[in-house]
């Protein structure tokens, strides 16, 4: 069997799932390929409230094939970098969907898997999973938008810690140091993600989208900038459909029933 991801729908909630059978899900370019045009119909999608990234068999993704790597070598670098830019546009596409999309982490979280974790916007993690960037233990520097991902999660030194030691960090580390939201117990990750992605798809998705969105904006704005940002978003989301019907609701001391 080849490295594939999966599409498939639960209510609201669309999952993708990497699998690579007897390879720890390691990546391939077809799935890159896959997730951006699957986030791109999804994004347009208004039956499509969240999205869950898993992985098959119970592990999330060890990252690059180093087999696939190696054989890279003796073709022309642009075979790689064409590769690499696949792998930011899938990066880009998680950032950029205006669904919340959860990572379901079990196992490991390795390499280009761990940048995909932390390019979602909510982590997921059984309690004996592990997150690696172990690029240097292989003569190699970080793709996926690793460093920049890594240094908007952590502390500067404990950035540099993870990518220079390369050495495997246990998911209660991570979630003491908030980078992983929830820690479960092992097995259950996809089911408590998908509850997780249950219960965002029931709120205003207008409301959901520009969150998202100002997060993103807080990364790059200043404070004077971020203002008018807000601002903009607020004046709009009042004047949206879901405002009317998330204020009815909850004067009207009902659940509101978001189309």
């Amino acid at each position: 069997m080849s490295a594939e991801l999966k599409a498939s729908r639960e209510d609201a909630t669309l999952i993708l799932t990497m699998s690579n059978p007897g390879a720890k899900n390691a990546l391939h370019p077809d799935m890159y390929a896959a997730a951006i045009e699957t986030l791109s119909t999804a994004e347009r999608d208004d039956t499509v409230r969240a999205v869950v990234l898993t992985g098959a068999d119970q592990v999330f993704c060890s990252g690059g094939n180093l087999h696939r790597l190696l054989e890279n070598r003796s073709k022309d670098p642009s075979v790689q970098a064409e590769s690499i830019d696949n792998l930011h546009g899938w990066i880009e596409a998680i950032r950029d969907c205006p669904k919340p999309v959860i990572a379901a982490v079990e196992d490991v979280a390795a390499g280009a898997g761990f940048s995909l974790a932390l390019a979602c916007d909510l982590i997921v993690a059984g309690t004996s999973a592990k997150f690696a960037m172990s690029y240097v233990k292989v003569g190699l520097t970080p793709d996926g938008g690793a460093s920049w991902l890594l240094t908007q999660a952590l502390p500067k030194q404990l950035a540099a810690e993870v990518l220079l030691e390369g050495k495997p960090v246990p998911a209660q580390r991570l979630h003491e140091l908030g980078v992983v939201n929830k820690l479960v117990a092992d097995g259950s990750v996809l089911a408590a993600a998908l509850e997780w992605a249950e219960a965002l798809a029931a709120l205003s998705p207008n409301s959901v989208e520009r969150i998202k969105s100002l997060t993103h904006e807080a990364q790059v704005n200043t404070l004077a900038q971020h203002f008018e940002s807000e601002k903009r978003h607020f004046v709009e989301s009042l004047h949206h459909r879901d405002a009317q019907e998330g204020i009815s609701a909850f004067l009207e001391k009902r659940k509101p029933r978001y189309k």
